[in-house]
């Protein structure tokens, strides 16, 4: 399993980083996980072929997590032509959700029925679904987005990525860590706090607690990538756009 890091940033473009976005492949599958507004530049940048992804799954309806699928749906329908199904997972009204940002942003986009075979399903929490081969269970977080927010516990091909998706620290964190090959935790911040959202101190007070192989910081302000170059913990990564991990 690979997984490349599209978009490493925060909602702000901090450090000229993408939004999130987390591409992962196997021998015979290629999903997202988060898809922010900026995942087809990502995506094209890095030279991947977006009709090649036959899941995307969503932690959370803000922006900057799932408003790329506005131009990745635009693009499989009027410019590459896919072809293939894709699937579409993510919190209860995720697509109500895509279709007011797609008519906000390019009235009449969602008047067509796409030419491929378009699913949307809704996560149930700590319920999990399986979508071509890939097993995702979605926990309860803190962060409010006019929907359920979830960390994801991510199953395929025998390993394991947990990711945070935006939070503070909540016990489930525990769980979707557990074990994990790579655990992806946002870290917006460095020592000060932040509402609804984690920084480093947070992180570092429960290492014991998350039990993951590696640990990759993600979705960080320009306070925290300051810090970044001290953080010097072993199984700790500091994430980048285009980075490459073999899990």
């Amino acid at each position: 399993m690979k997984l490349t890091v599209i978009g490493s940033g925060d909602a702000f473009g901090s450090g000229g980083r993408l939004q999130t976005c987390f591409h992962v492949t196997t021998a015979d599958k290629s999903f997202l996980i988060d898809c922010g507004a900026t995942s087809l530049i990502g995506m094209n940048g890095l030279e991947l072929d977006p009709n090649a992804v036959g899941t995307i799954f969503i932690s959370h309806l803000h922006g900057d997590h799932f408003a790329g699928l506005v131009w990745w749906l635009l693009h499989a329908q009027h410019v590459s032509h896919r072809t293939t199904p894709l699937t579409i997972v993510g919190p209860h009204g995720i697509a109500d959700r895509y279709r007011t940002a797609a008519e906000a942003l390019f009235p009449g986009a969602t008047a067509k029925e796409p030419r491929y075979a378009l699913e949307w399903r809704e996560f149930a929490e700590r319920t999990p679904v399986t979508i071509n081969g890939i097993t995702a269970t979605p926990y309860p977080v803190r962060h409010p987005s006019g929907a359920p927010s979830y960390g994801l516990r991510i199953e395929c091909d025998g390993k394991t990525i947990g990711f945070s998706g935006d939070t503070e620290w909540v016990e489930a964190l525990v769980e979707v860590a557990s074990g994990a090959d790579l655990y992806i935790t946002e870290c917006y911040g460095y020592e000060d706090p932040a509402r609804f959202h984690m920084n480093w101190r947070v992180i570092e007070e429960n290492l014991e607690r998350i039990t993951a192989h590696r640990i990759m910081l993600t979705h960080m302000s320009c306070p925290m990538l300051r810090h970044a170059d001290s953080i010097e913990t072993p199984h700790v990564l500091i994430s980048t756009d285009g980075l490459v991990l073999d899990l």
